[in-house]
Formats: C-alpha cells, structure tokens, sequence
C-alpha cells in the first residue's frame, strides 16, 4: 500500500478536502440520475459504490476522526449500504501508512531521540495502519516489540473534524440532525480521550491487570519509558485478525474457546469493572490457533455510569419487562420514551422498543447461545429493517436513548459480530457472570 508523506493538519485545508470530497458527491448523483434517465432499472448500487471509494479515499488521507467515524459506522451492518459498510471496515486496520520520515519527526519531537536510538531494531515499515495511528515492529533487549504511533493533528483537528464530517453521517444514515447532535457529544468526548496517549497507557496497563484472570486472553506488557503523548510501546503480539483467522479453517472447539474469552472479557468489565474496552472490532484483536486471544488496545474505553448500567441490565430481566409500568419508567430513564411524548407515541415506541429488546436480549435469558444461528441474526436485521422504514420513527424530532447507550450498544453489537463470524456455542447464562465476580 502506498505510504503518504503527509497529512493535512490545518483546519481550512481539512475542511477543503472534505468540500471538494462533497462536489464529487454531488457529481456523482448527477451522473446517476442521468443514468437512470435513459436506463430506469439501474439500481444504486454503482452510486454507493462511488461515493464509498471518494468519501473513504479522503477520510484515510486525512486519518483521525473523521476516518474513526467511517469505522465506527462500518460495524453496523443495518446502517449503512454494503457499499460503505466494506469500504469503510478497510480503517479498522488497512489504511495508507505515514512514510518514514513523518515517523521519524514524531518520534524526536515526543521522546527527543530517533527508533534507532531507541530500539536495537525499527521497522520503518507499519505493519498496520488505522484511524487515529499505526503500528510498527521493534525489538529491544531481545524482545519484540510493537510500537503504536499517532498521527500528526490528530489530537488538535477531533471538534473541527466532527463538525464536517457530520453532514455526510447524516447523509448517508439517513439519520436526523436532533439525533446527530445528541450523539456527536459522546463521540467528541471519547474520541478526545482516544487521542490521549497517556491515559491510554494508564488504562491499558489497569485493564490488562484486572482481566488477566479471564482464561484464554493475553495481553502485552507495556513500556512507560519507551511511550509518549503520541507513541505506546508494548510486546508485540502473535496472532490474526479475525478475517485472516477464519481462512485458515479453525476447529468448531477453537472458534468456542476464542468466543467465550471474548463473552467472559466484555462481560467481566461491564459487570465488575463497570468500565469497557468499547472499540470491538476486529482490528483490535488477534486470534490464534491454540484458542487464546491477544487484547492490545484500550484507546476507546467507555465508563458505565451506575444509574444507567442498573437500568440498562434491567432491560434483560424478563419478569421485570412483563410490569407495564415498570417497563415504561425504566425506558424514560434510559430516554427510549420522551416526557414530551404522547400517549399513542409511548405505546408505539413502547412496542418496538419491547420487540427489539426481546431480540437482543436473548443470549443473556439462556444458559448457552449459539452465535452460528444465522436464523436469529437474519431476524434481528430484518427487524432493524421493518423499524428504520416505519413512518413514525423517520419523522421523530426526538433523540432516543440515553449518550450513554450509544457506546454500550455499540460494544454489544461489535462482540455479537465476531461471534456471528466466529459461529461460537458458548456459554452465555448468568451463573458464569457471577463466577467472574467473585
């Protein structure tokens, strides 16, 4: 892959690659109704197409946030049109590299010496590159090493990125502004955090402690005196990501034991720690062949508030749910349903929210769940479907769900993924939970 040897760091020019980004959009709408014009069958799939090539070929030249929200967006698989969805999922771990040089002049500007007075070996080559920075190989002391290093103005461009970036996001989701600018926050704050390289290292080395008694996970030691506001160095890890895994054929018992070690971790965080690594893609993970899992990235961790894990969990309690009322003071404190809503809307939304919840909840109401089930995947997104086309929630001014859902959502619905790709039986009842928690 080619390796830039810059990245615009200024606010205008950031913003004029995000313009002339929108011009090509906008271009390429025009030739697709032009299209259809003289061919009425032509279908959309050639303009998402193009638009996902020219959006993400400026989003991973530009890195950052604005690149972080494609990736976020590329986990979802019922938001955004397969075009986008596989085009942006190439930042979790596959975007151009910085050139040496820029790597270098990070490496003096934060720790005032070059890899080579570092380390007895660098790798000027990345060996992966994603959204907020990339990673390289080293070695020192006879071990080897992995290296994370940021992008330039990435910390400095987080407000301004998001800013621009979100007409697109409400572009291509189709979602409302009310909803974008509720979300947006949380997004900024944790985006911000991800840019914070010490307390990325702190966490790292915090979490990594309390979860060391989790079977099947690994986790690097990491290196204070080797780290900077912009640079981590760890042990390097052995493994592959998900996709690669998969190709290799594992054993049905690999892919269980690798999926427990995934349930086991999130569920162990949410529960005890009330803390979570909440940026579960596949990037951030390496599989191998002996069922262990290595865990190497702690920049995005979401802190659960306790109102909110409390109701939250309460959402999967079955004999809670049958109490109406109970049911619908529980969804206001989660924000699901609005004071300003009127009776007809609590009851509409109310009934969506019951089914969806029913869904999703499922693995958490039995003993053991098998992820394979291509049945219950396919009807949850078949629901997903029937419920972002209903008139009365594309025309809600309202925002619903608390900022705080959007993170733990997302960190569900990441872990539910690669158990869906992993096909994993395991076991998901709540005894095993409690076993964690002693």
């Amino acid at each position: 892959m080619k390796e830039q040897t810059n990245i615009p760091t200024g606010k205008v020019e950031r913003a004029g690659r995000f313009v002339t980004t929108g011009l090509k959009v906008g271009t390429n709408y025009i030739k697709h109704y032009t299209r259809k014009l003289i061919d009425p069958t032509i279908t959309r799939d050639a303009l998402h197409q193009e638009n996902a090539e020219d959006i993400y070929a400026t989003l991973s030249n530009l890195k950052g946030s604005a690149l972080k929200v494609a990736q976020m967006l590329s986990m979802d698989r019922g938001m955004l049109p397969r075009a986008y969805s596989e085009r942006f999922a190439m930042s979790q771990y596959s975007a151009p590299p910085l050139s040496g040089p820029l790597v270098v002049n990070t490496f003096v500007k934060t720790l005032g010496k070059t890899p080579a007075q570092l380390y007895d070996r660098f790798d000027m080559k990345a060996s992966n590159a994603a959204s907020i920075g990339q990673v390289h190989k080293a070695a020192k002391n006879g071990k080897e090493l992995a290296v994370k290093i940021q992008y330039p103005g990435v910390a400095n461009s987080v407000r301004s990125d998001l800013r621009i970036v979100k007409p697109f996001a409400i572009r291509i989701v189709g979602m409302n502004e009310v909803d974008m600018d509720k979300y947006f926050d949380e997004i900024e704050s944790k985006l911000l955090e991800e840019t914070d390289y010490a307390l990325e290292l702190h966490r790292s080395k915090e979490l990594s402690a309390r979860c060391a008694h989790i079977p099947n996970l690994v986790f690097p030691a990491y290196y204070p005196e080797l780290s900077s506001d912009r640079i981590i160095t760890m042990d390097w890890l052995d493994g592959l990501h998900l996709k690669e895994f998969l190709a290799t054929n594992p054993s049905q018992e690999v892919r269980n034991k690798i999926g427990q070690a995934l349930w086991d971790f999130y569920q162990f965080q949410v529960h005890q720690l009330k803390k979570v690594h909440a940026d579960p893609h596949p990037g951030n993970f390496l599989l191998r062949a002996d069922g262990t899992v290595g865990i190497f990235d702690f920049g995005c961790v979401k802190e659960v508030p306790e109102d909110f894990y409390v109701n939250y969990f309460l959402l999967t309690d079955k004999e809670v749910l049958k109490d109406e009322a109970r049911r619908r003071e529980i969804y206001t404190n989660l924000e699901m349903i609005h004071p300003t809503d009127t009776e007809k809307e609590i009851v509409f939304f109310s009934g969506l929210f019951q089914e969806m919840i029913r869904l999703l909840t499922h693995p958490f109401t039995v003993e053991r769940f098998d992820f394979g089930n291509e049945n219950y995947f396919n009807e949850i997104y078949a629901y997903m479907d029937y419920v972002a086309n209903l008139k009365e929630v594309r025309e809600s001014k309202v925002a619903r769900g608390s900022r705080h859902s959007l993170y733990i959502n997302r960190t569900y619905f990441g872990l539910y993924s690669m158990l869906s790709d992993l096909k994993a039986d395991i076991i998901t009842g709540q005894a095993r939970i409690r076993s964690f928690m002693q």
